[in-house]
């Protein structure tokens, strides 16, 4: 390994942020952003197949047994992020990319063999391991690599990319989970072969990508992140066909840090940056608790109050999806243009200003499972942009050293304290029967999304434009300006 002197000078986050959008940059998004396909399609086919597992004849799955699949997966998600996360900052985001993406493909593919509650279980825990870890160094690898006046609607848009998994999800359970398509208890294994599939593939197409600079610079390793720079400039001349821009400002220096101790995280998160870790948690924890309290168990919803067969959960997926998606896709480039705090605190209120009005139109019958979706669709156009966002104000707010487990640390807290219950949560509401009850939890999740608006509006990070550098130092960086029109900050 090539080992910089203790103290360097050097210019390639200026470098990365003044590029163009190219070949190399569509390369990122689409090899690492898979993530986040993967997830929405395993979401979405355990969400799909509710029905499926509690009429299979081996299985018999009641309720709460479902509602108990979705929090294995989202504690295993959690533990994963944790453990990868730590990996990513100490070992570096590529090698993690091939480790977490394996462990994704294996377990999933396990999960097809299932026999009983607790092996389905024991798969989904450590297929949401691998997809927690996918989160953790894959979004630190994302913001490391994409230019600073891209990077709101790169974030927005590959974060919404969840939601063509579930659309692919919707649309495999419409194929193969009808009566008569496969045998009984074969079409739900079928469709996990699915996710393992993409993952074998995606795995194949990472070799191209090289280790983030950002991350070798910070370790010493400048002369092999000078490498790496080069050859990412010559591939975005090659593919626009002139000179790239002299970067602007001054050079970074810094000292040569090869591994960032505990010491370091909690100082960082609990007294340099101890109100974005607050505004993080308070993002992080309202956007679980919404999505996987509803989403969890939308099919629950559609077949005990509205008759939805499971065969036919697919369809109603399909519209959900696209509202999913459609939202950071079309409000992200106002996260760059607009700003940060405006963009975020009004997706938070507007998802649980909605949600008031959607649940009480739930509760007084006037919905049919055609509205509902189509409500759902509406909110969701919000709530996914809002979702989005907690992932981007994690991975550009904390120094790079520490990112990786920094995003780890935060999913893993406000999943478990959003998301880990919420599926049981709402299962038992929902297997109550009561709409009263519903009511109630679809009201505690609006109250924390329009908390979190209000934390936002307070304490929000106007990070839009500027770089990683200069919205959080690295802990190595020697005091000098990063950038004179975007002097370093150390606050809030």
């Amino acid at each position: 390994m090539n080992r910089s002197p203790e103290t360097v000078e050097t210019a390639i986050p200026a470098r990365l942020d003044r590029l163009p959008w190219s070949r190399f940059h569509w390369l990122v998004v689409s090899t690492l952003g898979i993530t986040w396909i993967l997830d929405g399609l395993e979401v979405t086919v355990v969400g799909s197949i509710a029905g499926a597992l509690e009429e299979s004849p081996l299985l018999r799955f009641t309720d709460r047994e479902v509602g108990g699949i979705g929090s294995a997966y989202i504690l295993g998600a959690v533990l994963g992020a944790l453990l990868f996360g730590f990996l990513a900052d100490r070992l570096g985001r590529r090698k993690l990319f091939y480790v977490t993406l394996g462990v994704y493909s294996v377990a999933t593919f396990a999960t097809a063999f299932a026999w009983d509650f607790w092996s389905f279980a024991a798969f989904r825990f450590i297929t949401g391991a691998g997809i927690g870890g996918e989160y953790a160094a894959i979004n630190s690898a994302i913001q490391e690599f994409i230019p600073a006046r891209y990077r709101g609607r790169t974030d927005l848009a590959i974060n919404g990319s969840f939601w063509v998994g579930a659309a692919l999800g919707a649309t495999a359970t419409i194929v193969l989970l009808p009566s008569g398509v496969l045998p009984p208890d074969i079409g739900w294994r079928a469709l996990f072969a699915i996710g393992a599939l993409l993952g074998l593939v995606i795995l194949l197409l990472r070799r191209f990508l090289p280790e983030s600079p950002r991350w070798l610079m910070i370790h010493g390793r400048l002369i092999e992140a000078e490498l790496v720079v080069e050859g990412i400039e010559r591939q975005v001349i090659a593919s626009h066909g002139r000179a790239l821009p002299e970067p602007q400002g001054p050079k970074m220096r810094l000292r040569a840090r090869h591994k960032s101790s505990l010491a370091d995280l909690l100082h960082t998160l609990f007294v340099r940056y101890r109100a974005r870790t607050a505004l993080g948690l308070s993002l992080m924890t309202a956007q679980a608790f919404f999505y996987n309290a509803i989403f969890f168990t939308y099919a629950l919803v559609l077949a005990k109050f509205y008759g939805v067969a499971s065969g036919d959960v697919g369809w109603y997926i399909l519209p959900f999806a696209f509202g999913n998606f459609m939202g950071p896709l079309v409000l992200g480039r106002f996260f760059d243009t607009v700003g940060r705090k405006p963009m975020i605190a009004g997706t938070y209120a507007l998802s649980g200003i909605l949600l008031v009005g959607v649940g009480a139109l739930f509760r007084l019958g006037l919905l049919d499972a055609a509205s509902q979706t189509l409500a759902w669709s509406v909110i969701f156009f919000f709530a996914s942009a809002a979702a989005s966002s907690a992932y981007l104000t994690i991975s550009e707010s904390f120094p790079l050293e520490i990112r990786a487990m920094a995003i780890a640390i935060f999913y893993a807290l406000g999943t478990a304290l959003g998301g880990v219950a919420a599926p049981w949560f709402f299962a038992r509401l929902i297997e109550s029967g009561e709409r009263d009850d519903i009511l109630a939890g679809y009201l505690i999740a609006a109250a924390l999304m329009v908390a979190a608006a209000a934390v936002e509006l307070l304490i929000g990070v106007p990070a839009e434009g500027r770089s990683l550098e200069a919205v959080a130092p690295p802990l190595a960086a020697v005091p000098c300006p990063v950038d004179r029109a975007n002097p370093p900050d150390s606050g809030p």
